[in-house]
């Protein structure tokens, strides 16, 4: 029984070198990612990674076109596509009365159909699928690489940010009191996820990269009270949904990537139901103010 428990758990990471490298993408994702989706949900920004995830992919189908399946070529296009889109979209906010979240909306539906339009002239449907869903199971130690570099230089630079990003998004005018410069920070951060979810990209494709920064970061404010606790748990659910999410597709042979954003999906849903500030909590109270 044992065995067969640590066969069903482990073989398939202990024999397969790709299985190896897909963990260890997962766990990078999850180190860096899932404290920036707290953040982007405290800042009441959460379509924003879901904007940006679809906003990177024009980039990347000019570097599919010019190169192919060209890892620099692809991060490159999706980065500069990413800051363009964040760019312009914040410049239209901030020129206009129009929110935020609306600008990034009208930004991200442009720049999705543009570069589905762009894949589509030369790529197969083969090729748009592996762009928007991605292959986790295809990371080769060049992506594997950078999903290091990014996920270390992203810590550091958000650590290094960490405090006045926070005084900005609650008390913006004390920052602004003490010389401190808001919008610098605020961009700063916002670079940060483009290039977060455009790593994630090589991994999970563009509609399943904010998954992995997003689900985990949902669920956690249910369990922890502080900053701090969350964006830990965050990783945590981030990081045990890559695991399960490769057994899954593994054993059952479904896709990998979103196997994974299916489980990150689930720990959302027991969060949601069974979290120290959930849905049940909320019931019980209710019936003991009630009674």
């Amino acid at each position: 029984m044992g065995a067969a428990i640590y066969d069903f758990l482990f073989s398939p990471f202990a024999e397969f070198a790709f299985m190896r490298r897909a963990l260890v993408a997962c766990f990078a994702l999850a180190l860096s990612g899932a404290p920036i989706g707290v953040v982007l949900m405290l800042r009441r920004m959460s379509l924003f990674g879901e904007a940006m995830s679809h906003a990177i992919l024009p980039g990347a189908a000019v570097g599919f076109l010019v190169a192919g399946f060209s890892l620099p070529a692809i991060s490159v296009g999706g980065i500069v596509a990413g800051l363009v889109v964040a760019l312009a979209a914040g410049a239209a906010t901030r020129a206009t009365d129009q929110r935020e979240d609306a600008s990034f909306a009208a930004f991200y539906l442009i720049a999705l159909a543009l570069g589905v339009t762009l894949i589509s002239t030369r790529g197969s449907a083969v090729d748009v699928m592996h762009i928007l869903f991605g292959s986790v199971l295809a990371v080769d130690e060049a992506a594997l690489l950078l999903l290091g570099v990014v996920a270390s230089l992203s810590l550091l630079i958000f650590a290094a940010i960490y405090r006045p990003l926070l005084a900005d998004g609650f008390d913006p005018e004390f920052l602004r009191s003490v010389g401190g410069g808001g919008t610098l920070y605020h961009f700063v951060f916002l670079g940060l996820v483009v290039v977060n979810l455009v790593a994630a990209f090589q991994a999970l494709g563009s509609l399943m990269a904010v998954g992995l920064m997003m689900l985990p970061a949902l669920a956690a404010r249910y369990w922890s009270r502080s900053l701090i606790s969350a964006m830990a748990v965050a990783a945590l659910i981030a990081a045990l949904s890559g695991y399960c999410g490769l057994l899954l597709s593994y054993h059952a042979d479904l896709p990998s990537g979103p196997s994974i954003v299916l489980f990150a999906g689930g720990g959302y849903l027991l969060s949601l139901g069974f979290g120290r500030q959930g849905l049940i909590l909320h019931w019980r109270q209710r019936r003991h103010l009630e009674a």
